[in-house]
């Protein structure tokens, strides 16, 4: 039996239909996400680490002669643990932990150099207390981006940048009353840097939100949220859209 010709509608509708294998854009793309452990902690104990030392430096519980080796300690331990902890905030979507954690990287290492190659009658760095009054004012934009997501990570960023502002006032005026509120600030640094550390490493280990980190909004959602609210806006963020 000879099938019936097609009529003039049945080639519109069949021209105006596409071929089953043409599928959108939507539905060829994929994103892939993969897990990694939160870098936020290595980070602050990198931060903890150097805040520590300096505060010994600066309140007088070393010899000024151990300057050279308190910058090595800077380039060589906190800011490679604090370069780790940018590049994973990168990977891992964070651009107010990873913002953060580039400024503290680069800023500690730089200390640690200017400490490494100034002479030991030099006490002061007017050039570094330039930089460090930068860096605290850089400091102020992940704050205010974490006050959004992740207050305590907000309060141990701006207890940083406090640090480096009064740092940068004893560098560029030499005052002992600076230099020891700059240690002394630095230890309170080195207490909250470490109890952030031990908050951020419990709760992703028991990947839900804790008290202490003071998550909110997005933040919150980041751990209580459901796998559709962590990818449903994954096409708009860097690395996946077309231009950042």
């Amino acid at each position: 039996m000879t099938a019936p010709a097609p009529t003039p509608a049945r080639k519109r509708a069949a021209a105006a239909t596409p071929p089953a294998t043409d599928p959108s854009p939507a539905a060829i793309t994929r994103i892939v996400v993969r897990p990694i452990a939160t870098p936020i902690s290595l980070g602050f104990l990198g931060l903890a680490a150097a805040t520590f030392v300096v505060s010994g430096l600066q309140l007088g519980w070393i010899s000024p002669l151990q300057k050279p080796f308190v910058g090595l300690i800077l380039m060589s331990f906190t800011a490679m643990l604090q370069l780790v902890a940018t590049v994973y905030g990168f990977l891992s979507r964070d651009s107010v932990a990873a913002t953060g954690m580039g400024v503290l990287t680069g800023t500690w290492f730089a200390v640690g150099l200017v400490y490494y190659v100034s002479p030991a009658s030099a006490t002061t760095s007017g050039g570094l207390g330039l930089l460090l009054l930068a860096s605290g004012t850089a400091l102020l934009v992940p704050v205010l981006g974490a006050l959004e997501t992740k207050v305590l990570a907000a309060v141990v960023l701006g207890t940083a940048a406090a640090r480096f502002f009064v740092t940068g006032a004893y560098e560029m005026s030499g005052s002992s009353t600076w230099k020891a509120t700059a240690g002394w600030l630095g230890l309170a640094l080195f207490f909250l840097a470490v109890l952030a550390a031990f908050a951020f490493e419990i709760e992703d280990t028991k990947r839900k939100p804790l008290a202490a980190t003071m998550r909110r909004g997005k933040g919150k959602k980041a751990l209580a949220g459901s796998v559709q609210d962590e990818v449903a806006h994954v096409h708009e963020e860097a690395g996946a859209r077309e231009t950042l």
